[in-house]
């Protein structure tokens, strides 16, 4: 039904009238009911709007494409007195050229189809009463009633109510999920049963579904290295097809045997090979909550032999625990080390620092204000807290101050988290991470489908690092790493010819996920920065969504391939021989032109819902 809306939109009632009318009138025209001028004027009707489109092309853009092509074949088949002929593949041509425009825009309808749409008004709370009001004249703050079957209109936050939400629209998940008091919600997603007042923190371009519609809609303008490629080959070709088609005509003379081969020789369908695909293809990971920027990264990541992951929070869930405290200095109790981590790091946003800081919360302990608060990049931090001097981090951090530390956890998942009172060791703290629930299969899908190498690269001691390889069969893995240290350890790979994607949590990697070929962000809903450091953002930080979105781009680079070699070569090819041999004219070359067209938009759309 929504194809059927598409192909018969307004947009397209031109299209559609100039087809019926260079159709009737070809029709009226062999029956001998009308005369030449009105034929002529049909064909002149139909073939104005591909002619005007083909010279804005050429001046403009310097572009010759299937407008041109065909232009030149109706204006040489009236020359050469071949009326019918011309004015019959006028309308088989517009039939073509209406089936490729319809299709690329059923593709990118289907983009705002599958994410879903925000109600243009809400009902909100003001003064005891409810009133409708437009999206657009919401403020921050305001609270907005959603009742069981609506649309929730804005990013927020759960203030009253309880019930079941479809996050589908936002994270390709269709199993919904609870939302009680001080849950976040998200616009677009839709509430399945129950009532919520949700108080409104972001609203219009700034929610959360507004940024992955406008990430959709840019990555269609950005073309893959195989589109740029098809363009040049289409443009290298043309000059030659003209040399050819004009020498054809100067040994046989035969007008219909010229228009049949510029049928058969326009590279129109070159350039519909790629752009269906991609747009499909980024809808259907939209779909499922993979948010990939443009075409470039989709061909990247089907090629992708090296995946190089981070660690924390991407290979371990990211909210550790705190299992022991070793006190070192017997002047200090746990109570005493608590206080002091717990009050430096509290300005951290690290997930082991988190960990301390719960402990710390747990026991009630009461946290004073830190000054001189110095941050070590990649090992750790310092503070001065009750006139003593603090530093709290890893084992470099320790060896770079000269304070001897020792380990006496037996347990090789804890990270140690060192900490010295006046350049003296005070304390260890033994945190760990469990590792995420389907790590493993996620790595076994990605080398099934052609990954050789797995590298983690982490700022963990190796002890850890070691362990979390083994238990998920990591190719390989470095420890104690920086973040410089990644840059150039994806520089070494990328050094030796490989393309390296990089997966992370789009912020303390961002300079990594720039550096690789392509950065792969996880977890992001609500994060801005996430959505601007990768090429292809992961909505919901489930790692299964990696090996989607290698296994759809995949797909929709064969299909490409598919396209190009069935859709446009054989086709094309086989139609030249046949036209060369006397055995297709004008008109049949004309339908069959039709075929690659629909090949074409049918092998591209159907990654819309084909099982991947």
């Amino acid at each position: 039904m929504n194809t059927f809306k598409t192909f018969f939109s307004r947009q397209f009632l031109w299209e559609i009238i100039r087809i019926i009318t260079v159709g009737i009138a070809s029709l009226l025209f062999y029956m001998e009911l009308i005369p030449l001028p009105l034929l002529l004027a049909a064909t002149a009707f139909g073939l104005y709007s591909l002619l005007k489109t083909a010279i804005v092309e050429l001046i403009k853009e310097r572009k010759v494409g299937t407008e041109l092509f065909i232009s030149i074949a109706v204006i040489v088949s009236v020359v050469g007195k071949e009326y019918l002929a011309g004015s019959v593949v006028l309308m088989i041509i517009l039939i073509a050229e209406y089936i490729a425009s319809a299709s690329g825009e059923r593709a990118r309808a289907s983009i705002k189809e599958l994410i879903g749409s925000v109600p243009q008004t809400a009902v909100i709370k003001k003064d005891g009463k409810e009133q409708t009001i437009q999206i657009t004249s919401l403020v921050m703050g305001d609270i907005v009633v959603v009742k069981a079957g609506e649309k929730i209109p804005v990013d927020g936050k759960v203030i009253a109510g309880s019930g079941s939400v479809n996050q589908a629209p936002i994270t390709g998940e269709s199993v919904p999920v609870e939302k009680v008091n001080n849950s976040e919600v998200f616009a677009g997603t839709i509430l399945e049963l129950g009532a919520l007042d949700v108080q409104m923190t972001k609203a219009g371009n700034d929610t959360v579904f507004s940024r992955i519609i406008a990430l959709v809609e840019e990555a269609e303008s950005s073309k893959a290295p195989i589109e740029k490629l098809t363009d040049r080959v289409a443009s290298w070709l043309i000059p030659f097809v003209f040399i050819f088609v004009i020498g054809v005509y100067l040994v046989t003379k035969d007008v219909k045997l010229v228009i049949a081969l510029l049928i058969f020789t326009s590279p129109a369908e070159l350039g519909l090979a790629t752009p269906l695909v991609t747009i499909s293809a980024i809808a259907r990971a939209a779909r499922e909550g993979i948010l990939v920027k443009g075409g470039k990264y989709l061909e990247e990541l089907a090629k992708i032999k090296t995946i190089v992951f981070d660690k924390t929070g991407t290979l371990t869930v990211g909210k550790p625990t705190l299992n022991n405290v070793d006190i070192s200095d017997s002047n200090y109790t746990e109570k005493d080390l608590l206080y002091f981590a717990a009050t430096a790091e509290n300005r951290s946003s690290h997930p082991l620092a988190n960990a301390i800081i719960v402990r710390a919360e747990e026991l009630d302990v009461e946290l004073s204000e830190p000054t001189g608060f110095e941050v070590f990049k990649g090992k750790g931090l310092g503070a001065s807290i009750d006139g003593r001097k603090v530093l709290i981090g890893n084992k470099t951090l320790m060896d770079d101050h000269k304070i001897s530390v020792i380990i006496n956890s037996e347990n090789l998942t804890d990270t140690a988290i060192y900490m010295a009172i006046d350049n003296k060791a005070a304390g260890v703290f033994y945190v760990s991470d469990t590792i995420r629930p389907g790590a493993k299969e996620m790595i076994e899908e990605l080398k099934k489908s052609g990954v050789q190498n797995v590298i983690m690269l982490t700022g963990d001691n190796l002890q850890t690092a070691q362990h979390v390889s083994n238990q998920l069969g990591i190719t390989s893995f470095k420890a104690d790493m920086l973040p410089e240290d990644k840059i150039k350890a994806i520089q070494e790979l990328q050094s030796t010819g490989e393309k390296v994607a990089m997966v992370g949590d789009g912020i303390n990697d961002a300079p990594a996920l720039v550096q690789a070929n392509v950065g792969i962000s996880m977890g992001i809903v609500g994060t801005q920065a996430a959505m601007e450091a990768a090429d292809i953002v992961l909505v919901e930080d489930k790692l299964e969504k990696i090996a989607r979105s290698k296994a759809i781009s995949k797909r929709a680079f064969k299909t490409i391939k598919e396209n190009i070699i069935g859709g446009v070569g054989v086709v094309h090819v086989l139609g030249i021989t046949l036209v060369l041999l006397g055995v297709l004219g004008p008109v049949e070359a004309a339908v069959i032109h039709l075929l690659p067209d629909t090949l074409v938009f049918l092998n591209s759309v159907k990654l819309l819902r084909v099982k991947i």
